[in-house]
């Protein structure tokens, strides 16, 4: 496969899965603030936090959803995101199934209508409802239609590296060290657990028990949820030992070698160790491993040297 095709594909999952995680943040945060509460609060300030935001608290709930979601300027908006994964998608046409562009099409024409905004402030949650439906709709499209080959699991390996990194941060905001900022309250708790799509999954392990401690344990280390950093690094292992089949080995940066230690490193990991060792750090070295893993892949699929690839 070349280098560039690769690259629009491992982009295209990567611009996805930010735009639904983003629709989905934006959507919890704007059914929290229903809430007249500090649950409310802490849900909004969740959500910004966990995409770096520091203007929290100084612009209202909704324009902030606004921006994260149609704000063209910015490069990590939903709007943006999905700009960037239909261009990336033409630019390899010939890769993906008609189903699956045409469902691509959808999302990118729902977003970039020039009503959009307005029908964002008619009704901001269905909205974004629609916008999460469809990209499930071109998900199960492209596993459903498009052959598991190279092209399938390059947009695969990016979709489920965005997803740690994303989930990682998420974690990050709530259960790493922060003065003051302890999230403990049952709706900001039940807001988090939504924002990982992970609510009914979770109650179905832990009923009612909304804890803390059984939050971190389900989506750093459930083998099964699809949402969990555990299930997510298996993923990212498993689609770069495959594909490292294709390329030379590439020394000690090879993708597929640090992947393997991440994802050992949680598969070995438990809750106690976690909490004893605070967490924060085991999601900080998630979050940073996944960047050392990305970089990785440029290395070995995207910008290697020349002479890597020539015939001898």
């Amino acid at each position: 496969m070349l280098a560039r095709v690769a690259d629009s594909l491992y982009w295209l999952g990567r611009y996805i899965e930010r735009a639904e995680h983003l629709s989905r943040l934006s959507s919890v945060m704007l059914n929290a603030t229903l809430d007249q509460t500090d649950s409310g609060v802490q849900a909004v300030w969740i959500a910004l936090s966990a995409v770096g935001d520091s203007e929290t608290g100084k612009v209202s709930p909704y324009d902030a959803a606004l921006a994260l979601v149609l704000d063209r300027s910015d490069p990590n908006s939903v709007v943006s995101s999905l700009t960037m994964a239909r261009e990336n998608a033409r630019q390899v046409r010939d890769q993906i199934t008609t189903e699956t562009w045409e469902r691509l099409n959808v999302l990118y024409l729902r977003v970039t209508d020039p009503n959009a905004e307005a029908e964002f402030a008619d009704n901001s949650v269905a909205f974004l409802h629609d916008v999460i439906a469809d990209v499930h709709l071109f998900k199960g499209a492209a596993d459903a239609t498009m052959s598991h080959g190279e092209s399938w699991r390059f947009m695969m390996l990016g979709m489920y590296l965005e997803r740690a990194q994303l989930v990682s941060s998420l974690l990050e905001v709530c259960f790493a060290p922060s003065p003051g900022r302890e999230i403990n309250d049952h709706l900001a708790l039940v807001s988090l657990l939504r924002m990982a799509c992970a609510l009914e999954p979770y109650l179905r392990v832990y009923t009612a028990e909304i804890e803390p401690r059984h939050i971190l344990e389900f989506l750093v280390f459930d083998e099964d949820f699809p949402r969990s950093i555990r299930f997510a690094t298996s993923r990212i292992e498993e689609h770069l030992a495959t594909l490292a089949r294709h390329v030379e080995a590439a020394g000690r940066a090879a993708p597929e070698r640090l992947a393997g230690k991440l994802k050992a490193r949680l598969q070995f990991a438990d809750v106690d160790e976690l909490e004893a060792g605070g967490a924060g750090s085991l999601l900080t070295a998630v979050v940073n491993e996944c960047a050392r893993i990305h970089e990785a892949i440029y290395e070995t699929f995207v910008s290697y040297p020349l002479e890597l690839r020539l015939p001898a």
